[in-house]
């Protein structure tokens, strides 16, 4: 098989799986639902006090539900074998990881699509935005990638549903400061250009991370 090849394989194989079971995106939608109506009853937020608040309350909701969605991915790996399995086949461990990699942006991005009309209901605020879906997207890349690089590593300890988000969040932080900023600008009316450091922070960040996350994976599931 190709590499691509593999990579949809896998890719397909978690959508399968996600498909058969629904528990993984099902729970980052009930989670998301449900902080974005606790942000909304307990901040009462309204007009501009809402539009300032947004970016901040949005990017919260989808780290949250994003780490619950990647312990549970690499979880369900763990227990069911699959991921011996996957270190069996012929393959390249780079692949295993951009499969998952992968599968994890889908899973974060379904919820983010269905996370966007309620958003924008319940704070009154017009998110479905061209510019402000392109920093949810690189955003999310570099979160779902620095998250299932983390989520291998604590998926083998004892306390893992504690330990990824203690990995997890510290490392996420400039990936989330340059979503947030990013988000906040375009609500302002800026332009590419005034907001053009907080873009590059998030491409940069997202290709960083990319090439870490493939030169140790192989270490990651291995040891």
């Amino acid at each position: 098989m190709s590499f691509l090849r593999k990579v949809r394989a896998i890719i397909g194989k978690d959508i399968t799986a996600e498909l058969h079971t629904k528990e993984m995106v099902s729970a980052m939608l009930v989670f998301s639902a449900l902080a974005m109506l606790i942000f909304s009853f307990a901040l009462d937020l309204r007009g501009a006090m809402a539009e300032a608040a947004a970016p901040g309350v949005l990017w919260s909701t989808i780290a949250f539900a994003g780490t619950l969605g990647l312990s549970r991915s690499m979880a369900r790996e763990e227990q069911s074998g699959c991921i011996d399995g996957l270190l069996l086949a012929p393959t390249d461990r780079t692949a295993i990881f951009i499969g998952k990699a992968t599968g994890n942006l889908v899973f974060m991005t379904v919820v983010e699509i269905a996370l966007l009309p309620l958003f924008s209901v319940l704070f009154d605020v017009a998110l479905i935005r061209p510019r402000i879906l392109v920093v949810l997207l690189l955003g999310t890349v570099g979160y779902a990638a620095v998250g299932t690089l983390l989520a291998a590593i604590a998926v083998n300890t004892r306390a893992r549903e504690v330990m990824l988000p203690v990995l997890l969040l510290p490392l996420a932080i400039p990936v989330l400061i340059g979503a947030v900023q990013a988000t906040v600008g375009l609500l302002d009316g800026a332009d590419w250009g005034q907001l053009g450091g907080w873009i590059q922070l998030l491409v940069v960040y997202d290709l960083v991370i990319l090439a870490v996350s493939l030169l140790t994976f192989e270490y990651v599931v291995e040891s």
